[in-house]
């Protein structure tokens, strides 16, 4: 199998669950060393209260082919990150890929409620976990980063810069933090552009998370079923496909051209050529705008 990153060295920050733990295992399987970072660990669970550990996500990267390495690491606090920079820049004297995917704020969030009604205490720690915890990973990591032409900032979020600028996120709160990271790229590839780097957003479609799934009383095997209950369902996506995409821009010694830029993995997945696990390109973001946005009845037809 042809590992276009070996010899790179990733660090994704938020890579317990979802996204963030295939982004790094797909990362593993195109040959990176990755540093897969997070609060939730076999030696305790963070205030999100789920299984899956860090330790898990190092294991799944090394197995896919590359090398995983697990970091306890609460990104809120400045001197956890800066020890893992350090640990990183020791160990390895180099920093190809930085991706921003931490979150953690679905227990925080109120849906649909006006800002009079949302509870602020969860509200602000929400908007911290998903901008702070970016900013300060980016703070210190950044400068180990630019050491060498060619790193990639991948900036993780939820809606391409066009929709999000367009439609309301159904939180004040969600939709700052959703809009904010969206940003936060672009403030990235200015300031990395000088010194030869690539700094992008990306979101994936409707994630077939371990959580997602869980809500819907399905697994993966038999997720299809979960379109009774919602029928949109049906155009969801496993998040191997972002993981992939982010594996394909890693690899693209071309990346330079998407700086900047707000992206979506199913468009990425025309350009790049990868396929989801089940060897389709759902494309999320056309279907939500062509088939969701004007009341069409679920038909994923033509979308995958």
């Amino acid at each position: 199998m042809t590992q276009p990153l070996t010899g790179k060295i990733a660090l994704v920050a938020g890579a317990t669950r979802g996204a963030g733990r295939q982004i790094a295992v797909q990362l593993g399987a195109a040959g990176a060393t990755v540093y897969a970072t997070g609060r939730s660990s076999r030696a305790g669970r963070s205030e999100m209260d789920r299984p899956e550990t860090i330790e898990e996500t190092a294991e799944l990267v090394t197995a896919a082919g590359g090398t995983g390495i697990a970091a306890r690491v609460d990104h809120l606090v400045p001197e956890q990150v800066r020890d893992l920079v350090a640990r990183i820049d020791a160990e390895q004297g180099r920093l190809d890929v930085l991706v921003n995917d931490i979150w953690g704020g679905d227990p925080l969030t109120t849906w649909e409620k006006p800002v009079w009604e949302q509870p602020l205490e969860a509200g602000f720690r929400s908007l911290r976990l998903a901008i702070d915890t970016h900013i300060i990973t980016s703070h210190f990591a950044l400068p180990l980063l630019i050491r060498r032409p060619g790193g990639l900032v991948v900036e993780i979020g939820d809606g391409t810069r066009e929709h999000n600028d367009a439609n309301y996120r159904l939180s004040v709160f969600y939709d700052l933090a959703k809009v904010s990271v969206n940003r936060l790229a672009f403030c990235w590839a200015h300031e990395l552009k000088p010194h030869g780097c690539t700094a992008v957003a990306l979101t994936p479609g409707w994630l077939r998370s371990e959580a997602m799934l869980e809500h819907y009383g399905v697994t993966e095997e038999n997720w299809r079923d979960g379109a009774a209950k919602e029928p949109h369902f049906v155009m969801s996506e496993t998040p191997a496909f972002v993981g992939r995409a982010v594996a394909a821009l890693a690899a693209d010694p071309d990346r330079a051209r998407w700086n900047g830029e707000s992206l979506d993995s199913g468009g990425l997945a025309q350009v790049y050529g990868f396929t989801d696990l089940d060897g389709t390109r759902p494309h999320w973001a056309r279907y939500n705008t062509e088939v969701v946005e004007p009341g069409l009845p679920a038909d994923d037809t033509g979308y995958r």
